[in-house]
């Protein structure tokens, strides 16, 4: 059979490549002819051909051409000859002139002439056609020609390529014949019939001996042989084999899976007793007899086994669960609530978490206390009678929390109803808790570092299986997770609260009373951390007020506590009566000496610097000087209702240093506000920095309210549901001091004009009913002019300015400051500034551009303040 196969292949290959090349040889003799009369019609109607053949010397002009043609066009000549026959062109030059070989009456005669012939290169192909005149007489002829080698020159080529193409087919046919072949004798491992027929009683034999059932059933559901062992299985009568499945009194599951014939992996049947397990193939998929064939295999010890194994499987995704979901927080409660959420439903119905107080309040829990609170219940339902949150629970003796809490480990009750310790706790709701369903408890202690931090119960109803003692591990496990989980967040909120108790410490707990501004606040620390922002509202002399905002970067106790020195630092410096800039540059050395001298180590959040803003307020001028330090643009909220965000100079933030401070001065008119804010207020996770200063732009553009109504609505509208940082707000309404309470002089350079003064400066307060004061203003007045008219230089102006103080201001063009000292009893002079501060409740210098002002501060009569 091989070898015939490769006979007809061998025979068929050799046939397609002769019938190939004597159809090639057929093409090549006929594009020969069509080439060669192609060419000799293309030259014999050129333009000019007639003329040429009418010149005094044809050849001369039509050799040239005709050469030309017969390389382009690949021919092996094309000649241009008389009516009668004589060459004007040749390849070969010597043959002009001479008479034309071949046939040519028929284009004498004004036809075609078509020939093959054998010529001196091998048999060749010629045309040869008339010219004709414009009277359509024959005046010449021209004749082309080629060999068939040089047409048939690509078949030969091809030639090989097509044998290749049939050695290769015979060859993969030949291999393929020979592999089925081999495959054939292989499988049959060279037996006749008779080995055959050995071989299945053999596989008969083996059938019926394995330890796992076969079924071969019919298309039409008719069993067609079933082992021994799935007789057995299946309790199979003896004749049951050519029956339907169908009476065969299976299981319904089975019954239709054996009769739809249809595909099953692992599919767990039941079979009395017995749980099998079906597989199930079709066995025509090779073009055998249409039906199926079904393997059966006993696993009712693997299934209990199995259902072991999942329910170890199951604890341990509970576990895993709870490892990821437990400890999201450093919250208490939410904590417990987590420990809740992640048993219910997987490992019980209710799960109910009970904490001391004390660990509630961030402290540490002084021994095992039976009272507790209830912090979290979980469950299926909501209608349980369980105690509700944040029920005070003060469990009795008898109960298995006080027994797990005595004892610090897990306590199972797996039968309620005939338990009777827990009852006595409280019967009336015990009794509601079984008439509910609720079965079975475990109650395990949540202890974390040796402490005892509270109790968490587990509670089934609609689980019909009792805890039992794998239930109990898994519980002490679910435990000690989140007693850790619960402990960090104690003494998370410990720490919180000694950081926000420290942090509010440091900050105003009021606001001091002047007239310049109507101020007000609000100020919230961060839910998850202690931040360092700050703020202040500081009088300064002259009616003036300072507004301060500032934020430290990092937080905790270590940021709180540089909040602190930076704010008494402001509060120091503001003392001075040091222009914003000044200030801000003092700060910055102040800062950059904060983290230099922190030793390395002791500190886990590192400092690197700080923003502010410092504003000062002029009622008597109505202008504001502000410069910021690396902090947001402060907004104006204009009297008409339009807002803006001022373009102060940029400052590098506080401790980074190297680079000035500049302030920006501007007017702003009475009832304008001026809003100061922290980072806090603007940074926000679900909106960019942008789009929350566009709300803030809205807010305060839509609002026409004062300046605590004014924070509420900032708050309302930007303040996030979890504040990951501090933010404080300053919201201040400008006023101006009536014309009536300031009164200003420019002084001469006169010692005689002393007198003069306070004769005016009497007169002042005695319109102002302050004749109290009069002596003192006086005596204020006449030892600060004195001393601007002995040592200084400029012009010379007195400013007295009724406030909540009396302040008494000298200026004058010099830049250098006084100094108080004592003076001896012998000296003459020295005892002006003495005078100033024994008289007056405050006094200092302020340094302006023009030189400075010394003023001094009295407090008014009590009369004149109610």
């Amino acid at each position: 059979m091989f070898v015939l196969q490769v006979v007809v292949v061998l025979l068929l290959a050799v046939g397609a490549v002769v019938v190939l090349v004597l159809d090639a040889q057929r093409d090549s003799r006929r594009e020969a002819a069509d080439r060669s009369l192609v060419v000799a019609e293309s030259v014999a109607n050129s333009p000019g051909i007639v003329a040429a053949l009418q010149s005094p010397d044809p050849s001369a002009v039509l050799q040239p051409r005709a050469e030309a043609v017969r390389e382009r066009s690949g021919v092996d000549f094309v000649v241009v000859m008389t009516r009668d026959g004589i060459r004007y062109t040749h390849p070969v030059p010597d043959r002009i002139g001479k008479h034309f070989v071949g046939t040519i009456a028929p284009a004498q005669a004004g036809g075609t002439v078509m020939e093959t012939y054998e010529g001196t290169l091998g048999p060749s192909v010629r045309a040869v056609v008339p010219v004709k005149g414009p009277s359509g007489s024959v005046v010449g002829l021209v004749a082309a020609g080629i060999t068939l080698k040089k047409v048939g020159g690509e078949v030969t080529q091809q030639l090989p390529v097509v044998l290749g193409a049939a050695a290769a087919a015979v060859a993969v046919t030949t291999g393929g014949a020979a592999l089925l072949s081999r495959r054939l004798w292989r499988q049959t491992h060279g037996l006749g019939p008779s080995e055959i027929t050995r071989m299945y009683e053999h596989h008969d034999a083996v059938l019926h001996s394995v330890k796992e059932g076969v079924l071969i059933v019919e298309q039409d559901g008719r069993l067609l042989l079933a082992n021994d062992e799935a007789q057995r299985l299946l309790d199979l009568v003896p004749d049951s084999q050519g029956r339907h499945v169908g009476e065969l009194g299976l299981g319904p599951l089975t019954t239709e899976l054996l009769a739809s014939g249809r595909e099953a992996t692992d599919e767990v049947h039941p079979a009395g007793s017995r749980l099998l397990v079906v597989n199930q193939r079709p066995i025509d998929r090779y073009g055998g007899t249409p039906g199926s064939v079904a393997t059966l295999r006993d696993s009712t010890e693997l299934q209990a086994l199995s259902g072991t194994v999942e329910a170890a499987r199951s604890r341990l995704k509970v576990l895993y669960d709870a490892s990821v979901s437990i400890g999201t927080t450093l919250e208490v409660t939410r904590t417990a609530e987590e420990l809740a959420e992640a048993a219910v439903p997987q490992f019980a119905d209710f799960v109910t978490v009970d904490l001391a107080e004390s660990v509630l309040r961030g402290e540490e829990p002084g021994g095992t206390e039976p009272e507790v609170r209830r912090i979290a219940t979980t469950g299926i339902r909501d209608d349980h009678p369980l105690y509700p949150t944040n029920e005070l629970i003060r469990f009795v003796s008898s109960t298995p929390q006080v027994r797990g809490l005595t004892m610090g480990r897990a306590v199972v009750e797996p039968e309620l109803r005939s338990a009777p310790g827990w009852q006595a706790q409280d019967p009336e709701r015990a009794h509601q808790i079984l008439d509910y369903g609720i079965h079975s408890l475990i109650t395990a202690p949540l202890r974390a570092r040796g402490v005892v931090l509270g109790v968490a119960n587990f509670w089934r109803s609609q689980k019909p299986e009792p805890f039992e003692a794998d239930d109990l591990s898994l519980a002490e496990e679910l435990v000690a997770r989140a007693a850790v989980c619960i402990d960090n967040a104690r003494r998370y909120t410990r720490e919180h609260a000694m950081a926000v108790t420290l942090q509010r410490s440091l900050l105003p707990r009021g606001l001091p009373e002047q007239n310049g501004l109507e101020v007000a606040y609000r100020y919230l620390p961060a839910q998850a951390g202690v931040g360092g922002d700050w703020f202040d509202v500081i009088p300064l002399p002259g009616a003036r007020v300072a507004l301060v905002v500032g934020d430290v970067v990092g937080q905790g106790l270590h940021a709180a506590a540089t909040m602190g020195r930076l704010r008494t630092a402001v509060l120091n410096f503001s003392a001075l009566d040091l222009p914003p800039e000044e200030l801000l540059a003092r700060l910055d050395e102040l800062a950059a000496l904060i983290d230099r001298g922190e030793p390395a180590g002791e500190s886990t959040d590192e400092i690197i610097g700080a923003t502010c803003l410092y504003a000062v307020y002029d009622p008597i001028e109505g202008r504001c000087t502000m410069a910021r330090a690396g902090h947001p643009l402060p907004a104006l909220v204009r009297p008409d209702g339009t807002v803006e965000f001022l373009e102060l100079p940029a400052g590098p933030p506080l401790g980074l240093g190297g680079l000035p401070f500049e302030a920006a001065e501007l007017e702003l008119p009475e009832g304008s506000k001026l809003v100061l804010y922290t980072d806090g207020l603007i940074w926000n996770r679900e909106r960019d920095i942008g789009s929350c200063l566009e709300v803030l732009r809205t807010t305060l553009r839509g609002f026409d309210g004062g300046p605590k109504e004014t924070c509420g609505a900032v708050m309302n509208a930007l303040l996030p549901s979890r504040p990951s940082d501090d933010i404080a707000l300053l919201v201040a309404r400008t006023r101006v001091l009536p014309r009536n309470q300031v009164a200003r002089w420019d002084v001469p350079r006169d010692p005689a004009a002393v007198g003069r003064m306070r004769a005016v400066v009497a007169s002042q307060l005695a319109d102002w009913d302050l004749e109290e004061t009069g002596f003192i203003t006086e005596l204020i007045l006449s030892e600060l002019i004195t001393n601007a008219i002995r040592y200084a230089t400029g012009p010379i102006g007195v400013r007295l300015i009724l406030d909540r103080e009396l302040t008494c201001e000298v200026s004058d063009g010099s830049s250098t400051a006084p100094h108080l000292r004592y003076a001896a009893a012998t000296d003459e002079g020295g005892r002006g500034l003495f005078l100033v501060a024994q008289c007056a409740a405050r006094w200092g210098t302020r340094y302006t551009a023009d030189g400075k002002v010394i003023w001094a501060e009295q407090p008014l009569p009590d009369r004149a303040t109610d």
